[in-house]
């Protein structure tokens, strides 16, 4: 259940089908729960004309066995009759509460109701109920099973009935696909109506939110990913809603705005521990790294000896095929998918240079020997011997320090 502290911007209301209203029941002990309880928030601005419906709705879906969902309504201090509609809801049914904010915004509504919420896991849908409902089961399962720590619906999965515009659509994907570019996330939906957390993640992000209109989604998944949490996605399918009053322009200015703020300033800060790596994967990864980066290598070189002396074709090659390296593991390897920081791995990526340096420098001289037709080949032989010699310090080295930060609470800084 919810409960807001009383101060200037928040004016909590619970209504029940009981005379009068009452506290908020003590959540029992985690030890003793046998039910999962879930708060199901409905963000509203002058809603009149369809909260009822869409609220019935809801209302109508049953939930599974052993979770106990609560539906609030969230009022972003609208101006026509959605306070009084909501209030009724509330005193008719005893699972809808209703929270009335004087200050507008999307994200300030979810923020507070959630963060002031005692249930198990908290989640929200538009109330245009544009995403089929059903979705709350399955999000609700992966959360409480412990294999998701956020769960997300997805309008971009293919196999999905998706009826939108094509403008719409457009929109939408070039700004999911411009997030994965800049932000480096790996979610492929960021702005669809139906999210759910649990609530020690909730705990935990909401604080550093800094949005509080329609980019807080955008910048909540960006935050749960950074920090390690498991996000699970659900194709659902879904339906526009030809009334929607969302200024697309307009929020879309914001949304490149916030990205900017994330991409230069978004830091992480958690106490969230990431699961151990897999150290098996992880060296499956980096050979596949290092085929990539040895064969580069090698080109440069032969392009670059047609131009420059061997010793510096050495240098230009090995430089350039490091920094490739370095940003492949940081997102292959060790599924580093924060912006931020790339520089400081580049600058320790380059004590990997250093390390092939002196190898395939070493190389060079056992090769300045080599005559003949065959004295390029067993040149490049030599060198290529020499850099898959440095593979294993570079792999320790990585994952020790280069990219330790991913596993000692990543950009705490």
């Amino acid at each position: 259940m919810v409960g807001l502290s009383r101060d200037a911007n928040v004016v909590p209301m619970r209504y029940e089908s009981s005379a009068g209203n009452q506290p908020a029941a003590h959540p029992a002990a985690p030890s003793l729960r046998t039910v999962t309880t879930v708060d199901l928030v409905v963000p509203v601005y002058n809603e009149e004309a369809s909260l009822a419906a869409s609220i019935e709705t809801l209302l109508a879906v049953e939930p599974s066995r052993g979770t106990e969902v609560t539906i609030i309504i969230a009022d972003n201090a609208s101006t026509d009759k959605t306070h009084i509609i909501a209030a009724t809801l509330a005193a008719e049914h005893p699972n809808v509460e209703y929270v009335r904010l004087e200050q507008k915004g999307r994200g300030r509504a979810l923020s507070r109701v959630w963060q002031s919420s005692t249930a198990d896991i908290v989640a929200y849908t538009d109330v245009d109920l544009a995403t089929d409902t059903r979705v709350l089961e399955p999000m609700v399962e992966v959360i409480r099973s412990g294999l998701a720590d956020v769960a997300i619906a997805s309008r971009l999965q293919p196999g999905l009935e998706i009826e939108r515009g094509v403008r719409r659509e457009i929109i939408s994907r070039c700004y999911n696909r411009m997030l994965k570019l800049s932000l480096g996330v790996g979610f492929s939906d960021a702005q669809c109506g139906f999210k759910a957390l649990s609530a020690r993640a909730a705990k935990e992000l909401l604080p550093q939110v800094e949005d509080s209109e329609w980019f807080f989604d955008t910048e909540l998944l960006a935050r749960a990913e950074w920090a390690g949490y498991r996000i699970h996605e659900f194709g659902t399918d879904w339906t526009d809603d030809p009334d929607s009053s969302v200024d697309v322009v307009s929020t879309a200015w914001k949304d490149i705005k916030g990205i900017v703020r994330l991409r230069t300033g978004g830091r992480i800060r958690t106490s969230h521990e990431v699961p151990a790596p897999n150290t098996g994967a992880q060296i499956l990864h980096f050979i596949d790294v290092g085929i990539i980066s040895t064969v580069l290598y090698a080109v440069l070189f032969l392009l670059g000896i047609q131009f420059v002396s061997e010793s510096a074709a050495n240098i230009l090659a090995l430089l350039l095929s490091t920094i490739a390296n370095t940003a492949l593991n940081r997102g292959h390897t060790f599924g580093v998918r924060s912006p931020h920081r790339r520089l400081t791995s580049q600058l320790k990526g380059m004590a990997a240079f250093g390390l092939c340096l002196a190898f395939t420098s070493a190389g060079l001289a056992v090769a300045d020997g080599f005559t003949g037709p065959s004295a390029t080949v067993g040149t490049l032989a030599v060198l290529t011997a020499a850099n898959l010699a440095a593979t294993v310090v570079r792999f320790v080295l990585m994952r020790t320090w280069v990219f330790a930060c991913r596993t000692r609470q990543e950009g705490s800084a």
